[in-house]
């Protein structure tokens, strides 16, 4: 079991007031040793806090107590989220992208995690293969909500062939369980053609409406594949593939919608691009909880980007639970820091395939005919690899490069884990300067507003 240690520590905080500094380990909080930040929370909820802490140079553990209001934060963050040992998913399934990834990325990329905790905290999706009785019971008590599990099909058989795990057959028990004491869970599902698509994805599906009808939402999500993928089984959909799931999914959405008066099931936004399809107005998503899985994103985007006005009915990104002291990570790491506009020269958009779709919807509805979009083909994971997230320094600098390299070239922050990129590489190690902004449609509004516009052409 790991030590949590303090990384950060808010100024005039109760925890800056009392002497707490970073890299302080917290060895025991009002006598108890927290497994997660998630008891560490719970445990310096109160108005007397009992800290035991051991600093670096100091020959004795020291205690700290600390006095506040109730519920106020302690005003410090933690190292890690998890201080017992991050569950690990034994599941082999195929289809994981992790089994996808090139040889010497940073080690942390290929963390298989199947952790409850980390679904509540981050959104990460769990099959329920590790959950026991006793994990329930504190869900369940705690109200750790909302969860997101891996459902991919509901036929017993299938699901342990598709996980390589026979857990996989009666693991959704689990989910039944949640539902009933009425933990909020959402669903995914991602579709390998040939797979788990057809008779058995609307059987799936049914059972989402029936059997699960309390799920708050089901992503169906098309499967990823890279050239570093070694199971000959797997493939991307084709174009036919895609537009029939996509018509399996939205009939039976739209039953649901009748049958329940809202809304549960949405596919990718990456299914509508394979298909070539629009994708649904804003409204159609109602309250989905997926934005982060790529439910709904492209639409927000170009309604951020298109309307006149205050936006009201902005997504924000990220799963991130409100968890006093937990880390961002993941996803929900800091991305970079944004660029300063530089000048009023068009801007050059580079995006992965995916993204240059939903651009050029926007830069079309805007008038805007001066921007130029240079797609970054994703040659680092190859095969079907499209979404702009997962675009690499390698691939930027040899699309510029392709390009000239005189530009005023602009990438999202999305693409950039915590000033890095996925293949290890900074923003420095791109053959010329670059701007970064926010992944939304208003910053991309904004810095179209700041450049040079055509004549007679207004936003």
């Amino acid at each position: 079991m790991s030590v949590p240690v303090v990384s950060e520590v808010a100024e005039n905080s109760p925890a800056a007031q009392s002497g707490l500094r970073v890299g302080d380990q917290l060895l025991s909080v009002n006598g108890v040793e927290p497994l997660d930040v998630i008891e560490y929370q719970q445990l310096a909820d109160g108005a007397e806090v009992d800290l035991l802490i051991r600093r670096s140079g100091s020959p004795l553990d020291r205690r700290i107590q600390i006095k506040k209001d109730v519920g106020e934060p302690l005003g410090l963050r933690i190292d890690s989220a998890v201080f017992d040992r991050i569950r690990t998913c034994d599941n082999h399934c195929e289809f994981c992208f992790i089994y996808q990834l090139p040889k010497g990325m940073r080690r942390s990329l290929y963390l298989k995690d199947d952790d409850y905790r980390l679904s509540f905290l981050y959104g990460n999706f769990t099959t329920l293969t590790r959950f026991t009785e006793l994990d329930a019971e504190r869900v369940i008590t705690e109200r750790l909500s909302p969860l997101y599990v891996s459902i991919h099909t509901t036929d017993p058989a299938l699901r342990s062939a598709m996980l390589r795990n026979p857990r996989g057959a009666t693991s959704l028990r689990w989910l039944d369980v949640l539902l009933e004491e009425g933990i909020e869970v959402h669903g995914q599902i991602v579709v390998c053609p040939g797979v788990n698509d057809g008779e058995a994805l609307e059987r799936s599906l049914f059972d989402t409406l029936d059997r699960f009808g309390r799920l708050s939402s089901v992503g169906v999500v098309p499967l990823g594949v890279s050239d570093h993928s070694n199971e000959p089984g797997m493939r991307p959909h084709s174009k036919e593939e895609a537009g029939a799931a996509l018509d399996l999914v939205e009939a039976i959405s739209d039953a649901g919608l009748r049958l329940r008066g809202r809304r549960t099931i949405f596919a990718a936004d990456e299914y509508y691009l394979m298909a070539g399809r629009p994708f649904p107005p804003l409204a159609y998503y109602e309250d989905s909880e997926q934005f982060e899985n790529g439910i709904g994103m492209s639409a927000q985007f170009i309604h951020e980007a298109t309307s006149d006005g205050e936006i009201s009915s902005s997504r924000e990104t990220g799963f991130f639970q409100a968890v006093d002291g937990a880390p961002p990570w993941g996803y929900r790491a800091p991305r970079s820091a944004l660029s300063s506009p530089r000048g009023a020269e068009p801007p050059v958009l580079l995006s992965g395939a995916f993204g240059a779709v939903v651009l050029g919807q926007v830069l079309e509805a805007l008038g805007r005919s001066d921007i130029e979009i240079l797609v970054v083909e994703n040659k680092f994971f190859g095969g079907n690899i499209g979404v702009t997230g997962l675009m690499t320094a390698a691939d930027i600098s040899r699309t510029i490069a392709t390009h000239g390299g005189a530009g005023r070239y602009v990438i999202p922050d999305v693409c950039l884990n915590e000033s890095r990129f996925l293949d290890g590489s900074g923003l420095d190690g791109l053959p010329v300067e670059v701007e970064v902004i926010a992944t939304n449609g208003r910053a991309l509004r904004d810095l179209l507003e700041a450049s040079s516009l055509l004549e007679g052409v207004t936003l």
